[in-house]
């Protein structure tokens, strides 16, 4: 009988650590590269088609986190450095209450920067957390993480953890 217990208790104790590990991984037949999502509350909000091959997850309610994939192109001679101020000139013209933070380097499947700042939305206090990743010498994917500042630097690690899976599929 107390061996019955201790394997039902293993069997469950598996079961509980597999399904906690459990990763989602995205890949689609428009986009050219693909990734694993930590935890089966990000959802797909927007697919990628032929025509936009933005890809778009929310972590349960947007304000707590959302994930947006883009892909830029260098324009001749512009560095990461460069792009990176691009944006950085863009969000301080169109993002209310607009601070920038710090920048950081970015090691996994593709190399890059790492981008953050912080903005007021209605009244709450929000973050951004841009991931500049390269591909190539003319293209860089961008996954930009935004949501309520707390509820962001939360999930810092699954945000990582995407961005470290980040990677461009395989040419066949």
């Amino acid at each position: 009988m107390k061996l019955t217990r201790v394997l039902f208790s293993v069997c469950l104790a598996m079961l509980f650590a597999f399904s906690t590990f459990a990763q989602e991984s995205f890949s689609d037949a428009n986009v050219d590269y693909t990734f694993d999502l930590p935890e089966a509350k990000w959802k797909q909000t927007v697919k990628p088609s032929t025509t936009s091959p933005n890809v778009e997850y929310v972590y349960g309610d947007r304000a707590d986190g959302r994930l947006e994939v883009r892909r830029l192109a260098f324009k001749n001679g512009d560095t990461l450095a460069d792009l990176i101020a691009s944006e950085e000139q863009r969000l301080q013209g169109f993002v209310p209450g607009y601070v920038v933070g710090k920048e950081e380097d970015f090691k996994g499947s593709l190399n890059g920067k790492i981008f953050n700042y912080e903005f007021i939305r209605s009244g709450r206090n929000m973050s951004g957390r841009f991931y500049f990743l390269k591909a190539d010498d003319k293209t860089v994917y961008v996954l930009r993480f935004t949501g309520q500042r707390e509820k962001l630097r939360s999930v810092r690690n699954q945000t990582d953890s995407i961005a470290r899976t980040f990677s461009l599929k395989k040419a066949k």
